[in-house]
C-alpha cells in the first residue's frame, strides 16, 4: 500500500511537471510569436487615399520622407517644417463667388431692416435685389463696403457667435450642401499626413481672419492661432467692467499677393517650406517657400473638374491662376490636376 502511495505521489508529480513545462514552452511561444509579429514589417497604410497613384502623390510623399529622414542631406528639423495653404480654392471650393462673401450678403439682407436707405444704394441694392452680376460690377471697392458695413461695430464674441451660426445653417446655393462640407478630402488628409510628420501647418488666407477662426480647428484640425488672413481694425473697449474688443469700420491688413510673405514673416516668424495655393494671389507666399534655404515644396491647386467642382484658371473672376500658372510650369512646380490626380474632391464623395 505505501509502495502504490509513493508511485501515486511520483506520477502526479511528474504529471505537473510536465504540464507547467508544456504551459511555459507554449507561453514563451505565444511570447515569441507575438515578438515576431510585432517585428514584422506590415503594409504602411496610404496616407493619402482619396489620391490617385501618379506623379503627383509621389511627389509629396518623396518630398516628405526624403526632409524627415534624418541620414538625408536634405533633412529638415521639426522646427523649420512650416507649411502654409492658402484657404478658398486651396482648402475648399471658391465658385462662384468667396464664400465668406455669401456670409457678408445674408448679414446685408438680415440687417436691411435697420437700413432702408439700402434698397437704393449700391453695391447693397445688388445683394438685396439677389443680382450677383451686377454686385460683380461693383468690384473691391463694392465688396469690401459690405464686409465693411456687415462686420463692423460687433464685438468679436458677437461676430464668433454669427459665424458659427451661419456655417452651422446656411446652404451654398448650387452645391445645397453646408459651406464647410466643400472642402477638399484630398487637402484635408495632405494636412494631416504633414503634420503626422512634424510639420505645423497654418492658413495664410485673403479671407478674412475673425471669419475663418470660429470653424477651422474642427474642420482642417489647424487650431485658430495658426491661421493667418485679413483683419478689419479692432478697440479695446473697457465696456463699463466687461472689456470687449470691438470691430471698426476700417481695412487693417490684406492678406494677399505681396502681403503673404509679409503676413507670413510678421506673424509666423519663419518661412514656410511647404506652401499650398491656387491663384495669382498665392504667388508671392509660393515663391517665399522657393527662397528658403531648406528644399522646400510648392504645389498649386488647379482647378479642372468642371463636374465635380469647378473648371477654371486663366479667365476667372475668382481665384484667377494665370501668371501662377505660367510660373508654376516653368519651375516645375507641383500642379495637382483636380479631374486626374484626385478620386474624390469632397468628403460626402466617398
Amino acid at each position: 500500500m505505501d509502495y502504490m502511495k509513493t508511485a501515486l505521489k511520483s506520477w502526479t508529480a511528474s504529471l505537473l511537471i510536465c504540464l507547467l513545462l508544456c504551459c511555459c514552452s507554449t507561453s514563451t511561444n505565444t511570447d515569441q510569436q507575438a515578438q515576431q509579429q510585432e517585428n514584422t514589417p506590415t503594409a504602411q497604410q496610404d496616407p493619402l487615399p482619396s489620391w490617385n497613384e501618379n506623379n503627383t502623390k509621389h511627389a509629396i510623399i518623396t518630398y516628405v520622407e526624403e526632409i524627415t529622414d534624418k541620414n538625408s542631406g536634405n533633412f529638415i528639423p521639426e522646427l523649420d517644417r512650416i507649411a502654409t495653404f492658402d484657404n478658398d480654392g486651396t482648402l475648399w471650393s471658391e465658385q462662384p463667388i468667396y464664400f465668406q462673401l455669401f456670409f457678408a450678403m445674408d448679414r446685408v439682407k438680415a440687417m436691411a431692416d435697420e437700413h432702408p436707405d439700402w434698397k437704393n444704394k449700391q453695391p447693397f441694392k445688388a445683394v438685396l435685389d439677389n443680382n450677383r452680376q451686377e454686385l460683380m460690377k461693383q468690384g473691391e471697392k463694392g465688396i469690401l463696403e459690405i464686409v465693411m458695413n456687415t462686420h463692423a461695430g460687433m464685438t468679436t464674441e458677437e461676430f464668433e457667435k454669427e459665424v458659427k451660426n451661419w456655417v452651422a445653417t446656411a446652404e451654398h446655393p448650387i452645391k445645397k450642401k453646408r459651406y464647410t462640407e466643400l472642402v477638399y478630402q484630398p487637402m484635408l488628409e495632405l494636412l494631416q499626413y504633414l503634420r503626422a510628420n512634424g510639420f505645423k501647418t497654418f492658413i495664410v488666407s485673403g479671407g478674412g481672419v475673425d471669419f475663418m477662426r470660429p470653424w477651422v480647428e474642427e474642420v482642417y484640425g489647424i487650431p485658430r492661432d495658426q491661421v493667418v488672413g485679413s483683419t478689419i481694425q479692432v478697440k479695446y473697449d473697457y465696456n463699463n467692467g466687461k472689456p470687449v474688443v470691438r470691430k471698426l469700420a476700417e481695412i487693417d491688413y490684406i492678406d494677399d499677393k505681396d502681403g503673404k510673405p509679409e503676413c507670413i514673416h510678421k506673424y509666423i516668424g519663419r518661412k514656410p517650406v511647404f506652401a499650398a495655393g491656387n491663384s495669382d494671389g498665392d504667388l508671392q507666399m509660393l515663391r517665399w517657400a522657393d527662397a528658403n534655404p531648406y528644399k522646400s515644396f510648392q504645389l498649386y491647386v488647379h482647378h479642372t473638374d468642371s463636374t465635380r467642382e469647378w473648371a477654371y484658371d486663366r479667365q476667372s473672376h475668382i481665384g484667377q491662376f494665370d501668371k501662377g500658372l505660367d510660373e508654376a510650369k516653368e519651375k516645375n512646380w507641383t500642379l495637382v490636376d483636380m479631374k486626374n490626380d484626385w478620386k474624390v474632391v469632397y468628403p460626402f464623395d466617398k
